[in-house]
């Protein structure tokens, strides 16, 4: 970045058009010189062109004008943006079990899950960020960190039947609450996202929203699931018939908005892939900070390159005047 620290003086370089005129005006009011006789002139060379005399005063005027440069002060200068890094500690708690293949979302419930949590994910760059995941038990997955690339590919590789089947909705809130026990940062967030209800663990959903509440941890709950009767595989990839089963929905979003009420968070339903993304966009409007931004500006002088220029100049015609231009007194 190049600037002048005081702009205004290059005003005075107007005046050297002004002098100029000065100058001439005053050169042609001025009496000539008068010799009694012209001979002894006559033989003296010629001092070049009418334009080569004015080098002299061109050099002047580039001089004055260099010194008014210098006196605006030129500076280099360079600029950097420093942006705060106090962001909000998140865990994202996801039931894995084995009712997460359901087929009312693309590709599956837990699919349209791990795709929507991954897009959140890489939208937090300040933020640290967690995995928790539960089915029958809760294990965690990714530790509070702010490698958004390792929390990724841990979230790629959610699969069910990485524990035993169930729906551990309070262990899994637990274990996630557990991961923000120690964080200091201003806000401390967990999504916890399930299609049923709670049928294992040993810490019911309203104890683990009251240790939530406790610690000052905001839930925000997502019943995710269709309406009506839908199609679920046995498994992944089922090896022989039946591959799959029809199941109702049995999400109990009762006990999932008593979570959110208790822990001031708030409870959302998504019915389908486009609805769950829209819920992950609307936390994430919900939970920005302002990040505080701090612009610093080092400048360095450069008024000792014109300076040193119009030094030239004047020397350039100093020398010129006494030599090549010397005139008569």
């Amino acid at each position: 970045m190049f600037r002048f620290a005081d702009p205004w003086l290059l005003f005075l370089l107007l005046l050297l058009p002004a002098a100029y005129l000065v100058r001439r005006a005053t050169r042609r009011s001025r009496p000539a010189l008068r010799y009694s006789a012209v001979r002894m002139i006559l033989g003296e060379p010629g001092r070049g062109s009418r334009w080569t005399r004015t080098v002299p005063a061109v050099l002047r005027a580039m001089a004055v004008a260099a010194a008014v440069v210098a006196l605006a002060r030129p500076q280099s200068g360079i600029t950097s943006t420093e942006v705060g890094m106090e962001g909000i500690d998140i865990v994202l708690a996801l039931d894995v079990s084995s009712s997460m293949l359901a087929l009312d979302l693309q590709p599956n419930r837990l699919g349209a899950a791990k795709a929507v949590g991954t897009d959140f994910v890489e939208g937090r760059p300040n933020d640290r960020i967690g995995l928790v995941a539960f089915a029958g038990e809760a294990f965690t997955q990714a530790p509070l960190t702010l490698d958004r690339n390792v929390v990724v590919t841990l979230i790629d590789e959610l699969e069910t039947g990485m524990v035993d089947d169930g729906t551990a909705v309070g262990m899994g809130l637990a274990t996630a609450v557990k991961r923000l026990e120690g964080s200091l940062a201003e806000s401390k967030v967990v999504i916890l996202l399930t299609d049923g209800r709670n049928n294992s663990g040993e810490i019911g959903p309203s104890t683990a929203a009251e240790i939530a509440e406790a610690l000052g941890v905001k839930v925000y709950t997502i019943g995710v699931g269709g309406v009506g009767p839908t199609e679920i595989p046995l498994s992944p990839r089922p090896a022989r018939p039946p591959y799959s089963a029809v199941g109702e929905v049995d999400i109990d979003e009762k006990s999932l908005r008593e979570i959110a009420e208790t822990t001031s968070g708030r409870y959302f339903r998504a019915t389908d892939t486009e609805s769950l993304a829209a819920i992950y966009a609307e936390i994430d409007a919900l939970e920005r900070t302002e990040l505080p931004v701090t612009i610093f500006s080092r400048y360095e002088e450069l008024f000792h390159v014109p300076l040193t220029a119009a030094l030239a100049f004047l020397l350039l015609e100093l020398i010129l005047r006494r030599t090549l231009f010397r005139t008569l007194p």
